[in-house]
């Protein structure tokens, strides 16, 4: 075996000269003289917060990560990082992922750290610390907080966020009493841990796992038992181990690896966001990654997890089911066998003994939930650039539609506007709400999954094709095309759509189109009202995102943070 690579760290620990002497004086504090030369310092990046709620019990899981880093002959660092509260933060987390990945991905670069464990759970945190791994390139490992228990109400599994949205619908519709809803609050939220559908946290856990950053297996743990501790020693152990091999993002993640994380993300039916956060990671990487890429790797894929939103089960019913490499071995065929995972050996190894535990729950590749329900991406005339939509969890009746337009400026205009019982719309009718996307809210908030208006609500209605240059949560469902690039703010088409327009779409053969003339079309700008919606930050963070970030469908990163810059010390302090 040859000689091992020179630690990172020794740059500031290595030498008897003034300066490493300050940096091993400071950080001794009682450690022994060998603490901080020849062997890897761990750093691990935690985003537990009070106010990032399915991330505070990740303080517990950090001791446990010590404990594997110490028993492996490494020294363990914890390091706080931004934490992004998805139900906490205003206007909306997504405006601040950049910006946490910016702030991790420096903390990173300008510590003595050689490697780096990343926890996170909350729908911004893992991608967030995947985009700073990538750029920093250390040797990197994640491990997912993990899901809360189901719980219950009225004898009924709780799926959080699905059901929230569910039962609020019901409020307004009638059939629910307010008393009722609020009733149902405490059960919500039965646990520790993120949320326990298959929206983004969840999804993203997963799809790290399926990209190979995430030690085999353990995604999808729920928070509460006691083998995420163990996942969490054996990480730890593995960090030093990725120290000492060298193993880090540039040498692991390829387009093999993102095909994978495709693949995944289409049978677990996971999260629409996951392909903003993909984009944004392979961007990173320098990776050529595309919504065509999706589009072609996973749309047709069938969907096998019977999960909310898609179906009916929880994420403790995944992992009581046989987990992630369950799923993966019955789409086996599509995955890449040489992608690797960071334990050095290809994601299909950890495959051969995967049994599904419960048919319902992980669907076998003969009996699918759904043929063909991967994310599909859509072009056309009213979505140049692309937009998604994820039919797994849209009515099959309207994959197919033809209606007329009902255009809202901005979120603002649309809760002023959307239960005017003198609203001129219809079950036929298209929901069209723009100012939502990244540079026109800014940061593109999950507010694609409009309510329905109560008036159709009091009708039986229950889904409408809506269409929006923002996200939706992955929590949610509908037949909602989101992520229109480019958005109106950017001089997308969508500025341009006007109440009473002719919307199409037609999902199977991937179109979204605005039956209007094209001359008609180039004649018309955006009107003052649509304009006057649109962010206009003058200082700070927003005013440095709006003019540096990209759109939709190249991941909605900012323009001079694509491809890696490596972890190299260039200037010393003192």
């Amino acid at each position: 075996m040859g000689a091992l690579r020179p630690l990172r760290s020794a740059q500031w620990y290595g030498g008897e000269h003034r300066n490493a002497y300050i940096h091993r004086a400071w950080m001794r504090r009682g450690a022994p003289s060998d603490a901080f030369t020849g062997r890897p310092q761990i750093a691990i990046a935690n985003t537990a917060s009070d106010l990032t709620p399915c991330n505070a019990h990740l303080r517990e899981v950090a001791a446990s990560v010590r404990d594997g880093v110490y028993e492996a002959g490494g020294v363990p660092l914890e390091l706080p990082v931004m934490s992004l509260g998805e139900t906490q933060v205003r206007p909306t987390a997504m405006l601040w992922r950049n910006l946490a990945a910016m702030a991790t991905e420096e903390m990173l670069r300008a510590n003595p750290v050689d490697g780096v464990v990343l926890l996170g759970g909350c729908d911004k945190t893992i991608p967030s610390l995947l985009m700073a791994a990538a750029s920093v390139d250390l040797p990197a490992v994640v491990l997912p907080g993990g899901p809360m228990l189901t719980g219950t109400f009225r004898g009924t599994p709780l799926g959080c966020g699905t059901d929230v949205w569910r039962l609020s619908e019901e409020v307004r519709a009638g059939t629910l009493s307010q008393e009722e809803f609020t009733r149902s609050e405490s059960a919500m939220i039965r646990s520790r841990g993120h949320c326990n559908t298959m929206g983004t946290a969840s999804t993203m856990a997963l799809v790290s796992e399926a990209l190979g950053t995430v030690l085999p297996g353990a995604a999808g743990t729920p928070a509460p038992d006691s083998r995420l501790l163990e996942a969490a020693h054996g990480t730890g152990r593995l960090a030093v181990d990725l120290v000492h091999a060298d193993r880090r993002p540039s040498t692991l993640l390829t387009r093999a690896s993102f095909r994978n994380a495709i693949v995944a993300l289409s049978a677990v039916g996971g999260s629409t966001n996951a392909v903003m956060h993909l984009l944004a990671v392979a961007g990173r990487l320098g990776i050529d990654l595309t919504l065509d890429d999706i589009d072609r790797l996973g749309s047709r894929v069938p969907v096998l997890v019977d999960l909310l939103p898609a179906g009916r089960f929880l994420m403790d019913d995944l992992h009581r089911a046989g987990g992630l490499l369950a799923v993966l071995r019955q789409v086996r065929d599509l995955l890449d066998p040489e992608a690797l995972t960071v334990t050095g050996h290809p994601l299909v190894d950890y495959l051969d003994d995967r049994e599904i535990w419960d048919e319902e729950v992980i669907r076998p590749r003969s009996r699918p939930l759904v043929e063909e329900g991967g994310i599909a991406v859509l072009r056309g005339s009213l979505a140049p650039d692309g937009a998604v939509v994820k039919p797994a969890a849209a009515s099959p009746h309207l994959l197919r539609h033809r209606g007329r337009a009902v255009v809202f400026d901005s979120i603002e205009d649309f809760h002023a506007r959307i239960d005017d019982p003198a609203l001129d719309v219809d079950a036929d009718s298209v929901l069209v709400l723009r100012g939502c996307g990244p540079k026109g809210y800014p940061g593109m908030p999950e507010v694609a999954n409009m309510p329905l208006p109560s008036k159709l609500l009091e009708q039986g209605v229950r889904d409408m094709v809506r269409i929006c240059d923002g996200r939706m949560s992955g929590t949610a469902y509908g037949t909602v095309v989101l992520h229109v690039a480019p958005e109106a703010a950017a001089g997308g088409p969508l500025a341009l759509v006007r109440t009473g327009d002719v919307v199409s779409l037609d999902v199977p053969a991937r179109r979204l189109d605005l039956d209007v003339d094209a001359d008609e079309l180039a004649r018309r700008t955006p009107s003052t009202a649509t304009t006057a919606g649109f962010a206009a930050p003058h200082r700070g963070w927003q005013r440095l995102y709006v003019d540096h970030v990209r759109q939709a469908d190249t991941g909605a990163d900012l323009d001079f943070l694509l491809g890696s810059s490596g972890s190299e010390v260039t200037r010393e302090s003192h």
